[in-house]
């Protein structure tokens, strides 16, 4: 396996970028080449500052850094030589099979959606986000690719998803909900009805509506809805969680009873963290473009980058693009 990385991506890139490089070739043997794409001299120090083994590293010279605060379509275009560029021209040539960015999201997608296009049928790619709940994870799809949508869109999120639920999830038969304001079939905007008839309708294990606390108390494995509202979701859901810790924390040190409790649940107090936690997911894949992309988060530590490199990995060997081909063709063929 091959993959292109943006090594400048993300708010600690190079130093975390390298890191999960470092622990994504002990962990990940699979992976026979990464392409560091970057600036050549700080990419280069970083790994010789974490030593890490040279066999299957090569650094790609990219001078240029699309900036968090820049517009996506713009910097795409005018930085032609940006990190996020190259690697994904990588991924375009074939001398890579996947790119992984934790960097700009929109130019990410932007990147991908202009220079490796979209799978044959597909209209728009969605960003598919794990969300951890009481029955495994459940992805939610769109989290952010796209804010213009049309009814059809969304069923093809459906079909994405779920194709990466079974095929790299394990999932046998993936449930697909759509996110509405009531789980009764007659709820929701005009838009959603339009949806809700074509995921009916179609080969999908469509289970209906679903509403917000669904994503972490039901059983569904897919959970469709607009970039808008994903995006939205998403980012209260992170907020949430952030808030929920730190408030935890406050009151666990407010009296030194509460802090004796907390030891002897330390252990309890982890392993929820670590199920929460991004690091454990490391990337959301974006789906339907005609290679694979991985979007990591903007904070990412080394963990989880290295798990990001584990999701272009599986995505990689489960053959997720020629899986959603199969599917996204079913579909266009079915009366």
């Amino acid at each position: 396996m091959k993959i292109a990385v943006d090594a400048m991506g993300g708010d600690f890139a190079p130093q975390n970028v390298i890191g999960g490089v470092k622990m994504a070739l002990v962990a990940y043997p699979a992976i026979t080449r990464l392409f560091l794409v970057g600036d050549e001299a700080r990419v280069k120090a970083e790994v010789q500052s974490q030593r890490l083994p040279s066999a299957k590293l090569e650094i790609v010279h990219a001078p240029e850094v699309v900036e968090m605060g820049e517009s996506a379509a713009k910097a795409v275009r005018r930085k032609k030589h940006s990190s996020i560029n190259v690697a994904t021209d990588l991924v375009k040539s074939g001398d890579a099979e996947a790119v992984v960015s934790a960097g700009h999201t929109g130019a990410a997608v932007t990147a991908a959606t202009l220079k490796l296009r979209n799978l044959p049928g597909v209209e728009r790619a969605g960003i598919a986000s794990p969300l951890p709940n009481e029955h495994g994870v459940c992805n939610l799809i769109d989290a952010g690719a796209n804010l213009d949508r049309r009814p059809i869109q969304l069923l093809q999120y459906g079909i994405m998803g779920s194709v990466y639920a079974r095929h790299v999830g394990g999932v046998k038969n993936p449930r697909v909900g759509l996110m509405s304001v009531g789980t009764e079939d007659d709820k929701g905007t005009d838009f959603t009805k339009e949806v809700f008839a074509l995921l009916k309708a179609s080969h999908l294990n469509f289970i209906g509506n679903i509403e917000g606390h669904d994503l972490f108390e039901s059983p569904v494995d897919v959970v469709v809805c607009d970039g808008f509202v994903g995006n939205v979701v998403l980012k209260s859901c992170e907020a949430t969680a952030k808030a929920m810790f730190k408030w935890l924390k406050h009151e666990i040190k407010s009296t030194p009873i509460r802090t004796l409790g907390a030891l002897l649940s330390k252990g309890a107090f982890k392993a929820v963290k670590n199920r929460s936690s991004y690091e454990a997911y490391g990337g959301s894949p974006l789906l339907g473009t005609n290679g694979v992309c991985i979007i990591a988060h903007g904070s990412s530590s080394a963990l989880a980058m290295k798990n990001a490199l584990r999701v272009a990995a599986e995505s990689i060997q489960h053959r997720v693009n020629p899986h959603i081909e199969e599917e996204i063709a079913r579909s266009l063929a079915a009366p």
